[in-house]
């Protein structure tokens, strides 16, 4: 027997899909319900390694951790990482298929996907009580609408029922709802039950006649209001929630148990992957994350990260064109702490031959590591575990680029020369010991009298952070309708809304 299901569906790219979707799976498991996220196609350059190897977005890895459940790629069978040019990097099942352009994966590739998509799918709720499964963008996109395998053609074909998000702190919420049922077919229109509103400021009692209203004119009810709260934008898939001069999204700085803060400037490349990396950084008392686009902005860094990148050679032109590679260079004579981070890790280094990602041959890195990397096929998709700084450390590994390390002291499976730092490593700042030891060494080099906290717990604090989501669909939402929901589909004879999806 199948388990049962719910598509989070958005008004909007960013309404909250991610964030509703992992609460409404914490939930369910604190109430004994065995349950799987499942997210169709993902478009991000945010993504996580399964133990068996396999690449998938990371907003469906902390979904699973949501659920208390292994991450694995059924849960996201497509995963698109966009590139340059207009292309972007297919993952199918958790491997690298080919690049393909929009126009291209829109033409035709994608709709035959929709078998592969549904037969994950119906593993998963073959094993599961439930499978809360997460939208893209909006379900009313009309020009994608024939091809579309992860909004409403895979809720037509599965029989799932479609609660919508909407972003109410961007204003024009009641308008987003009644156009996004509006602009669907009347088959479509037969599944989306009703809404949900995301980032609620103020007293739900004004909000009321509004959503009567919106229930008489569209025949569907809102099955919660939840509040507006920071710090619950854990590993987005589209982008950073702030600006680039701006903390990292919503999180506060605690004070720090020493004297001295501890700054760390993030360089903003292009196509930037995987910028959860700092989130760990971030989570420290005392130390203050910024991601920055200009070289006068490191002048007061104590740390610089330089992040991994779809584009390698694009971010090391973008770095030069900015001064920001002078900038680094200057950091190096003087001592001063440089972290490079998989692509990062590679523009630090001496040269990179490419004929794989931006396929224009030799290209000189910064010249501030012994390294040397050749960019191969095939990609490197690992889970590696090991240990630096005397502490134990774990990550993973998403990169074509190969590096021979000719030099400096090792570091995780890159090297170190003074201050300047590179790893492939993603997530091995999540080490809580190895980040102190890391921090402790950065905090000398800079001269700051700055004491890593002894007992801060990144998993306990994404623990808390999961269970704060679930807090928020338990209190603010009509959980007893969402299990009706889950259990038993889409209330029969909600009424079309005209116009409807255009012929």
């Amino acid at each position: 027997m199948s388990g049962g299901g719910l598509l989070v569906a958005g008004t909007t790219s960013d309404a909250g899909k991610s964030v509703v979707t992992a609460g409404i799976c914490r939930w369910l498991v604190r109430q004994g319900v065995k349950v799987a996220p499942f997210k169709a196609q993902n478009m991000s350059l945010n993504s996580f390694v399964t133990r068996e190897g396999a690449e998938i977005g990371r907003a469906q890895a902390m979904q699973a951790q949501a659920c208390r459940v292994e991450p694995t790629a059924l849960m996201n069978p497509v995963l698109l990482k966009p590139g340059g040019d207009r292309s972007s990097q297919v993952v199918l099942m958790g491997r690298p298929v080919g690049e393909m352009s929009a126009r291209g994966y829109h033409g035709g590739r994608q709709e035959r996907l929709l078998g592969t998509v549904l037969e994950c799918l119906a593993e998963l709720r073959g094993t599961y009580d439930a499978v809360i499964c997460e939208g893209a963008g909006s379900p009313a996109e009309i020009n994608l609408r024939r091809t579309d395998i992860v909004n409403m053609g895979i809720a037509r074909n599965a029989r799932l029922p479609v609660l919508v998000v909407g972003d109410i702190d961007r204003g024009g919420v009641f308008a987003s709802f009644f156009g996004t049922v509006a602009l669907l077919s009347r088959e479509d229109q037969e599944l989306v039950a009703g809404f949900l509103v995301n980032k609620f400021r103020g007293d739900v009692s004004l909000l009321e006649p509004g959503l009567e209203m919106l229930h008489g004119l569209t025949g569907r009810r809102t099955y919660g209001v939840l509040p507006y709260r920071h710090g619950l934008g854990i590993d987005e898939e589209d982008g950073l929630r702030v600006s680039l001069r701006g903390s990292v999204r919503e999180s506060e700085v605690s004070s720090p148990v020493g004297e001295d803060i501890l700054r760390v400037a993030v360089c903003a490349v292009p196509l930037m992957s995987n910028f959860t990396d700092v989130d760990a950084l971030a989570a420290e008392p005392g130390v203050v994350v910024r991601f920055v686009d200009r070289a006068e902005e490191l002048a007061d860094a104590d740390l610089v990260v330089v992040p991994g990148t779809r584009g390698t050679v694009r971010a090391l032109e973008w770095l030069r064109e900015r001064g920001l590679a002078d900038a680094l260079a200057r950091r190096a004579v003087e001592g001063r702490p440089v972290l490079g981070i998989c692509g990062g890790f590679q523009i630090l280094g001496e040269h990179i031959e490419d004929e794989v990602e931006s396929r224009v041959g030799h290209v000189d890195g910064l010249g501030l590591l012994p390294v040397r990397v050749r960019f191969a096929p095939e990609k490197t998709l690992t889970r590696p575990v090991g240990k630096a700084l005397g502490e134990p450390v774990e990550g993973y590994e998403i990169h074509h680029g190969v590096a021979d390390v000719v030099g400096g002291d090792p570091f995780l499976d890159g090297c170190r020369v003074g201050q300047i730092w590179g790893t492939h490593w993603h997530g091995s700042l999540e080490s809580d010991g190895f980040r102190r030891a890391f921090l402790r060494e950065v905090a000398a080099a800079a001269g700051r009298r700055f004491v890593p906290a002894p007992d801060t717990s990144f998993a306990a604090l994404r623990e808390e952070q999961l269970d704060r989501l679930g807090d928020l669909i338990e209190q603010h939402a009509d959980t007893d309708a969402l299990w009706r929901l889950i259990e038993s589909g889409a209330p029969q004879g909600l009424p079309f809304i005209p116009p409807g999806a255009p012929a």
